[in-house]
């Protein structure tokens, strides 16, 4: 493989080497949550909406904590970040998976998502710390594509043994994976760096500072693509595969399928971004999903609409692990320390627009309408994407 042959190159990408193996025993847990989840609140809410609603106030508690956890994230050491943070959420499934109560669920689910924050940021600054300028696009590339091996594999295991055994066992694996992510990533001996010593403790200032700029300001409204996407997928489209009269193991195999052009396709087109920019891998990838939404809405068949949704993920192959990379390209020195954690609010933006959309749509429309509302969105990030700077990272000296 050529990402391990240059020698001066040995350090930095053994270590991402490392970590994508770290993030794809993570990612296995994630794949099996993320496929139950929504049918799992839907056993206590009873009604899509409230799926939808509760959902959006998720995530709005993430979204405050990427701001308030910035002090932690700019001083203290990543991978020891990263490390409790698995060892939390171990915990957090657990106890998911004995929890009957419905307020409980509630109190739990809250307390879990305000340290998301933690694993997600954590990771990202490791993966940008041991990346060179110019090789960033390409590593992130490579951690996407093992991550979504596991989103493969993930929902074909988790939707049999829910249907097999039952939702609370999905929650049992999941903290098994991740204590498990926890003892490689601790073999591996990644060393995250030392943060600031002088922090920024005013969180809205920090807010504020960050859209001031223009240019970080059009990346994290280009990050919110993924995110309102994928929580189009994972959570209305399994509720849809059910009351279509299907059981889990059909949830989990179209999940399965939905993943498998990202493992085959995102590191060559990360490679493809750091050869010649990536503001027409933006266009391209925006257009793809946005036309395959649009058509998902003339259709009738439930066959026919579930292969196009998989086809859309090609587009969704050339953005996922290129809209972080051109963020990273756009920030300067230790920004990124700063800034990152604020960026990864876009995920929750995203997740929040995407919740909220599809809820408010439910209300007063057939579901089908859904396609027309989130084919909008990519068409609108679509024309963002001539905003964008163009870099091209393969012309850099480092």
């Amino acid at each position: 493989m050529g990402i391990l042959a240059k020698k001066h190159q040995e350090h930095h990408l053994s270590g991402i080497a490392k970590l994508s193996i770290v993030g794809m025993v993570v990612s296995l847990s994630a794949a099996f949550i993320n496929t139950i989840w929504a049918v799992y609140l839907y056993s206590f809410f009873h009604s899509e909406v409230y799926v939808g609603l509760f959902s959006a106030i998720l995530t709005v508690v993430a979204f405050a904590s990427y701001f308030l956890y910035i002090p932690l994230i700019e001083k203290s050491d990543k991978s020891k970040i990263y490390s409790f943070s698995l060892l939390l959420f171990v915990i957090f499934y657990f106890l998911f998976a004995i929890n009957t109560n419905f307020y409980f669920l509630i109190i739990l689910a809250i307390i879990m998502t305000s340290f998301v924050t933690l694993r997600i940021t954590s990771y990202g600054l490791l993966v940008r710390d041991l990346s060179s300028q110019k090789e960033l696009a390409r590593n992130e590339g490579l951690v996407y594509t093992l991550a979504n091996l596991s989103f493969v594999v993930g929902p074909l295991v988790a939707g049999y043994i829910a249907a097999r055994f039952g939702i609370h066992w999905i929650f049992v694996l999941s903290s098994a994976f991740l204590l498990a992510g926890f003892f490689v990533f601790k073999s591996t001996k990644i060393s995250g760096k030392q943060g600031k010593k002088r922090l920024d403790k005013k969180v809205f200032k920090n807010f504020i500072d960050f859209f001031k700029n223009r240019e970080r300001a059009v990346g994290y409204m280009l990050g919110t693509g993924s995110s309102i996407w994928w929580m189009f997928i994972y959570l209305f489209i399994p509720l849809y595969i059910i009351r279509s009269g299907f059981d889990e193991f059909a949830i989990g195999i179209f999940l399965f399928a939905i993943a498998f052009p990202l493992i085959i396709l995102e590191l060559p087109f990360s490679k493809l971004a750091g050869k010649k920019g990536f503001r027409k891998i933006f266009l391209i990838g925006h257009l793809i999903v946005a036309i395959a939404s649009a058509i998902c809405f003339f259709l009738t068949g439930t066959y026919s609409l579930l292969i196009l949704l998989v086809l859309a993920s090609i587009g969704m192959a050339m953005l996922e692990p290129t809209t972080e990379a051109y963020f990273f390209d756009i920030l300067k020195g230790k920004e990124r320390y700063r800034f990152y954690g604020p960026y990864n609010t876009a995920l929750d933006t995203g997740n929040l627009i995407g919740k909220l959309a599809g809820a408010i749509t439910l209300i007063f429309l057939p579901f089908k309408f859904l396609f027309l509302v989130f084919g909008a969105f990519m068409f609108l990030l679509f024309l963002l994407s001539f905003k964008t700077k163009k870099i091209v990272e393969s012309r850099r000296k480092r």
